[in-house]
C-alpha cells in the first residue's frame, strides 16, 4: 500500500506539474525549468540537489499550492523511511559526481561502507518492530556525529554508507571512532549490544566508481572476517 500510494503521488504530482513547467535536459547534466506563468526560467545543476537551497529553488518557479507537494516528494525521493538518511539511489547518484569532481580537482575524497553486526540474529530475537528502531536510532547517530558536508545513507537492510568529500583516510578513521564510541555510550544501542563493521578507503588516482565501492567491500568483509565490530583500511 506504502509503494502503491507513492507511485500515485508522483503521477498525480507529473500530472499537475506537466501543464505548467516544461523541463528540459540539454547538456545531460543540466536541467532547465521554464515557469510558464508568469515566465520564470532556473537553472539547476544535479549538484544543487546537495544544497538546502534546492527545493527553495524549484519552489521560486512553482505555483503556491504545489510548493508543499514539492517538498514532500524531494522527501520521499531522496530519503530512507526508516533512518532518515539519504536513500541508496540518491546516493549513487552523488557518488558519481563526488568522484568526477575528485578527479577534476584531485582533491581527497573518502568512503566507509559498513553493517550491523549480527543484524539477523538481533533481528530474530527481538522481532522486526525492535530491529527498526535500531536503525532508526544508528541513523540518529550517524546524522549527529557526521558533518552537513558528508553524504550518509543507508544501502539497504543493515547497510550504511558514508561519503566524505575533502577527506583524508586518517579524518575519516577518526570520525568511525567517533561513532563507534557513540554507540557505546548510547544506552538504548547499549541494551542490544549493537556494534558496527566496515572498510575505510580513499579515492586513488585511476579510480572507477566500481573499483572505489569494491575497495571498501573488500574492508567490509575483511572485518568480519576478523571477528567484527572493526574497520579494516584498504
Amino acid at each position: 500500500m506504502a509503494e502503491w500510494s507513492k507511485a500515485n503521488a508522483w503521477s498525480a504530482f507529473i500530472r499537475e506539474t506537466v501543464s505548467q513547467v516544461r523541463i528540459l535536459s540539454s547538456p545531460p547534466i543540466n536541467t532547465h525549468f521554464y515557469y510558464m506563468k508568469p515566465k520564470k526560467s532556473i537553472n539547476i545543476t544535479k549538484s544543487d540537489v546537495l544544497s538546502p537551497d534546492f527545493v527553495k529553488k524549484l519552489k521560486e518557479i512553482l505555483p503556491e499550492d504545489m510548493k508543499e507537494t514539492l517538498s514532500v516528494l524531494y522527501e520521499i525521493a531522496t530519503k530512507d523511511e526508516k533512518t532518515g538518511l539519504y536513500n541508496n539511489h540518491f546516493f549513487d547518484s552523488i557518488l558519481e559526481l563526488e568522484i568526477e569532481k575528485a578527479k577534476r580537482e584531485k582533491g581527497d575524497l573518502s568512503f566507509v561502507m559498513f553493517d550491523i553486526d549480527f543484524f539477523k540474529e538481533i533481528n530474530d530475537k527481538y522481532g522486526h518492530i525492535k530491529a527498526d528502531e535500531i536503525l532508526f536510532e544508528l541513523g540518529r547517530i550517524l546524522k549527529e556525529k557526521t558533518r552537513k558536508s558528508d553524504i550518509v545513507a543507508r544501502f539497504g537492510g543493515d547497510e550504511f554508507l558514508i561519503l566524505l568529500p575533502r577527506t583524508d583516510k586518517e579524518k575519516t578513521q577518526k570520525l568511525v571512532n567517533r561513532i563507534k564510541n557513540a554507540l557505546k555510550k548510547d544506552k538504548y544501542m547499549k541494551r542490544y549490544e549493537v556494534n558496527i563493521s566496515g572498510g575505510i578507503t580513499s579515492f586513488k588516482k585511476g579510480d572507477t566508481k566500481k573499483s572505489f565501492l569494491r575497495r571498501a567491500n573488500i574492508g567490509l568483509q575483511k572485518s568480519k572476517k576478523l571477528g567484527r565490530n572493526r574497520f579494516n583500511i584498504e
